[in-house]
C-alpha cells in the first residue's frame, strides 16, 4: 500500500461525503471522465457541480480502494444549465434549497449565477422570492466567490488551502483584496503562511524588495523562527544581519524596519545580559513577569519552632531519617514561598518531595503536584500516592485562539490551592512558566524539581537553570548517592558521565550493559533483536516495557529507520489487525504511537467510560486499539485514557517504538535500549546521553559505537540559548 507519483485529476463535484468546516478538509466523490474517484484533503468551499482539478497522489484504502489524496486545487464554477441547478439544489447558498433552485434554473438557465451575484433584484420575479430574500442569497453567493477566487489565486503560488480558509474566516469577502494590499499578513501565526510563499507573491505584485511591508515581515519570521530554537529574544546585530542575508536587504533599511515594529510594539528592544534584545512582546512579557514575580516570592519567612517540630514528626511518621541536605529542602520549604530542588538519580529528590508533601499536610496547607507531560505526572503520582496532573490540565487549557492555549486559571481566577510542586521543571518554557505563575494566587508556594544537567526545554527560554543560576531563589542541590542506588550501575555511569568521566564497562553490572556495534546496519539490526526477542525472552521484559532512543531520526539507526524495524519485529502484519495509510505510514492496530502537537479540544475518555476530559499533548505515547473504516477513526489508548481521532488527525501523531531523547525528556522507562549512533554535533553532547541515561530505572542497554559515546561524553559544550531571566532575576 505505497503513495504513487504527484498527478492531476479534474471532473465534477457529485457529492460532498464529509466537511470539517475548521479546517477545510473534505471527502468528496468526483465524477471524471474515467468514472467516479473519491478524493480527502483540505478542499473548502466546494459543492456538488463545481468543477475541479486536484493535485496529488493515489493511495488505496484498505476497505474503500483507491483514493487520491489532495494537496492543491483549483476551483471551476459551473457552467451548464444542469451544473448550475445541482450547485444551487445543493444547498450551499442560503435560503435557496431544491425547489427555489428549479426555479430560478429554470428562469435564468446559465445565467443563473450571473444574475444571483449581480442583479439579485430580477430574483424578486419569481413567486415566493422577496426583494430582501433575493439580496440576501446574493450576498451569501458573493461570499462564496471570495473565497473561490482566494482559493485560486493562493493555489498559483502554491499556497496551501488551509491557509486560505484561516484567511477568509479573519478577512471575509475582503480577503484576497487584503492579501494583495499586503501579501504579508499571511505568516501571522494564525494563518502559518511560509516567509517564502507570501514573499514570492509580494514580489510578483510588484513590491520593492526594501520596502516595509516586506522587512517588518522578515525581521518577524526571524524572531518567530528562532523560538523553537529556545531563544527568548536575538541579539539586535544578529537579528538584523540575519534578516539582511534573508532578503537580500540593506542594513539601514532593515534597522529603520526594526525601529517601526518596536513604536507599534509588536517587538520590544531592551537592553540585557550584556546585549540588545529584540523580543516579540509576549515573549518579553512572559520573561519579565516572571523574573518580577520569582522576585516578589523569594522572601524569607521565619521558620518556626512549630514547623521544625512538623519535620520531626514527618521523620517519625516515615519512618526515614533525612540527610542534612535533604533536611535543609525540608526546612527550605517551610519557610519560603519559592525554593529550587535539583538532583540526579539516586540523590533522594523523591524521598526529598515526599517529606516535603508530608509537610506541607501537617501545616494544613492545600498542595497540587503536576509535571509537564503525561508520563512525568503519572510517575510523580505513583512516587507520591497521590494525584498529579499535566500542568497544562491543572491550569484547565482550552484551544483559545490559533496563538496557543487559553487557561481556565489565571489572575482573576487562580488555582484554589496554597503550594505548588512541579516536577521535571527543566522542560519548563517561558511561555508554560509564564501562564503557571500568573494562576498562583499570591501566598501559593512554589517548589520547582528537576534536573538541571539534563536537556532544557523545547520551547523558548532556558528557565529552571537560570532559576538556578542566577542564586536569587533559593536551591538546594542534592548529589550525595544514597545506598540504596549505590549499587545501580545505571546511577553510578551516570554520574561518571555527568563528570565528563567514560565509564567502564568492563565493570560488570546487573542493570547496564553496552555491546559495541560499528557498522550502522548492525548496530540497528542488534537493536531490534533485543526489543523483539533477546529481552522479552532472556530478561522476562516485555516490549512494553521498553523504549528504544536513538540521538537523531536520521541514517540506519536513527528513529525513523528503527521505528519501521520495531514495528515489525514487536508488531507485524496480521490479517486480524486492520490498518490505515496516511501518507507514507501505516498505522497499524497495537502500534506504539506519540502525539505529536498540544491538542486542547480534543476529548479523552477512562476506560470505563465514567470519567471525561480534554487535551492530549506532544510527547503523550500510546497505543493504537482500533481503527474504524466505517467511521474513519482511529483510538488510541493513553495510559486508560481513550482517544478518539478523525483519519484526517492523523498527522499528530506518529510511530513511538523509537523515539528522540529529546522527545524522551520527562519520562521514565522499565528498560531503555539506547542506539548509540553518529549524530549531528549539536546531537552528540554530554546533556544528550545524560539525558537518555537517566530515562532507564532498571535496565540500560547502550549498543553501538564506543567512539560515539566518547565524544558525548566528552562534549560538554551547550547550545547557547539567548534568554534573559537570569539577568533580570540577578539584578533586582
Amino acid at each position: 500500500m505505497t503513495d504513487m507519483d504527484e498527478t492531476t485529476v479534474s471532473g465534477s463535484v457529485a457529492d460532498i461525503v464529509f466537511f470539517n468546516a475548521e479546517n477545510g478538509y473534505s471527502v468528496l466523490r468526483l465524477e471524471t471522465d474515467g468514472g467516479v474517484v473519491t478524493a480527502a484533503g483540505c478542499v473548502p468551499g466546494v459543492s456538488p457541480g463545481e468543477k475541479l482539478t486536484l493535485t496529488g497522489a493515489w493511495t488505496t484504502h484498505p476497505q474503500y480502494g483507491d483514493q487520491f489524496k489532495v494537496e492543491s486545487f483549483v476551483m471551476t464554477p459551473p457552467t451548464g444549465a444542469d451544473e448550475i441547478l445541482r450547485y444551487l439544489a445543493s444547498g450551499i447558498i442560503k435560503n435557496i434549497g431544491p425547489a427555489k433552485a428549479r426555479d430560478i434554473v429554470a428562469k435564468y438557465g446559465s445565467a443563473s449565477l450571473s444574475v444571483i451575484e449581480n442583479e439579485p433584484e430580477k430574483l424578486a420575479a419569481i413567486k415566493g422570492i422577496s426583494l430582501k430574500s433575493a439580496r440576501g442569497m446574493s450576498e451569501a453567493f458573493r461570499r462564496r466567490a471570495g473565497l473561490r477566487r482566494l482559493l485560486d489565486f493562493f493555489a498559483g503560488y502554491g499556497i496551501k488551502p488551509l491557509v486560505a480558509t484561516r484567511v477568509y474566516r479573519s478577512y471575509g469577502d475582503d480577503s484576497l483584496e487584503a492579501v494583495k494590499e499586503n501579501p504579508y499578513i499571511m505568516t501571522a501565526d494564525i494563518f502559518g503562511a511560509e516567509f517564502s510563499r507570501a514573499d514570492a507573491v509580494a514580489l510578483d505584485l510588484g513590491f520593492e524588495s526594501d520596502c516595509p511591508e516586506r522587512l517588518s515581515a522578515a525581521l518577524m519570521f526571524e524572531l518567530s523562527h528562532n523560538l523553537s530554537n529556545g531563544h527568548t529574544f536575538i541579539p539586535k546585530d544578529k537579528l538584523i544581519v540575519a534578516t539582511c542575508e534573508l532578503i537580500g536587504a540593506g542594513r539601514e533599511a532593515t534597522g529603520e524596519a526594526l525601529d517601526a515594529l518596536c513604536e507599534c510594539g509588536d517587538v520590544v528592544v531592551e537592553e540585557i545580559a550584556g546585549e540588545h534584545g529584540c523580543y516579540l512582546r509576549d515573549m518579553f512579557e512572559a520573561e519579565r513577569y516572571t523574573a518580577e514575580r520569582l522576585s516578589e516570592m523569594v522572601r524569607n519567612r521565619d521558620l518556626t519552632e512549630k514547623n521544625r517540630e512538623l519535620i520531626r514528626e514527618v521523620e517519625r511518621q516515615q519512618s526515614i531519617e533525612y540527610s542534612p541536605t535533604q533536611r535543609g529542602a525540608i526546612e527550605l520549604a517551610a519557610g519560603s514561598d519559592v525554593m529550587a530542588l535539583t538532583g540526579g538519580p539516586g540523590t533522594g529528590k523523591t524521598t526529598t518531595v515526599r517529606g516535603i508533601l508530608s509537610l506541607y499536610g501537617s501545616m494544613g496547607l492545600k498542595t497540587a503536584l503536576c509535571a509537564p507531560t503525561g508520563r512525568a505526572a503519572k510517575r510523580l503520582s505513583e512516587m507520591c500516592s497521590r494525584e498529579a496532573a499535566t500542568i497544562h490540565r491543572l491550569l484547565g487549557a482550552s484551544p483559545g485562539d490559533d496563538y496557543g492555549p487559553a487557561f481556565d486559571h489565571d489572575e482573576e481566577n487562580p488555582l484554589r490551592v496554597d503550594a505548588l510542586i512541579v516536577d521535571e521543571s527543566s522542560m519548563i518554557d517561558i511561555s508554560l512558566m509564564h501562564s503557571m505563575l500568573l494562576a498562583m494566587k499570591r501566598g501559593c508556594r512554589l517548589v520547582l524539581v528537576g534536573d538541571a544537567d539534563q536537556l532544557p526545554s523545547v520551547g523558548p527560554g532556558n528557565v529552571f537553570a537560570d532559576i538556578i543560576k542566577s542564586g536569587v531563589v533559593p536551591t538546594v542541590a542534592l548529589s550525595e548517592i544514597f545506598r540504596q542506588a549505590e549499587g545501580s550501575g545505571i546511577v553510578k555511569c551516570a554520574h561518571e558521565v555527568n563528570r565528563g568521566i567514560m565509564p567502564d564497562f568492563n565493570e560488570k553490572y546487573r542493570d547496564i550493559f553496552f555491546l559495541r556495534r560499528q557498522q550502522e546496519d548492525l548496530l540497528a539490526e542488534t537493536v531490534a533483536e533485543l526489543y523483539g526477542k533477546r529481552l522479552p525472552e532472556n530478561m522476562g521484559m516485555e516490549s512494553s516495557r521498553i523504549q528504544v532512543l536513538s540521538p537523531t531520526r536520521k541514517n540506519a539507526a536513527g528513529t525513523a529507520a528503527l521505528n519501521e524495524r520495531l514495528r515489525e519485529a514487536a508488531n507485524p502484519p496480521h490479517i486480524r489487525k486492520s490498518e490505515k495509510q496516511n501518507g507514507e505510514r501505516i498505522f497499524r492496530v497495537g502500534d506504539k504511537v506519540m502525539q505529536t502537537r498540544n491538542n486542547y479540544d480534543i476529548v479523552w475518555k477512562s476506560a470505563d467510560g465514567l470519567v471525561e476530559g480534554m487535551g492530549v499533548y506532544n510527547g503523550d505515547v500510546g497505543v493504537l486499539k482500533a481503527i474504524d473504516n466505517d467511521k474513519e477513526t482511529v483510538t488510541i489508548d493513553y495510559d486508560d485514557k481513550l482517544v478518539t481521532y478523525l483519519f484526517e488527525q492523523l498527522a499528530e501523531l506518529e510511530p513511538a517504538f523509537a523515539m528522540t531523547v529529546h522527545k524522551a525528556q520527562g519520562s521514565e522507562y522499565d528498560a531503555v535500549i539506547l542506539a548509540m549512533t553518529n549524530a549531528a554535533p549539536a546531537l552528540l553532547t554530554r546533556s544528550v546521553l545524560y539525558t537518555a541515561m537517566t530515562r532507564a530505572r532498571e535496565l540500560l542497554v547502550i549498543v553501538g559505537n564506543a567512539a560515539v559515546m566518547e565524544k558525548m561524553v566528552s562534549n560538554d559544550r551547550r547550545q547557547r540559548r539567548y534568554s534573559g531571566l537570569r539577568a533580570r532575576l540577578s539584578e533586582r
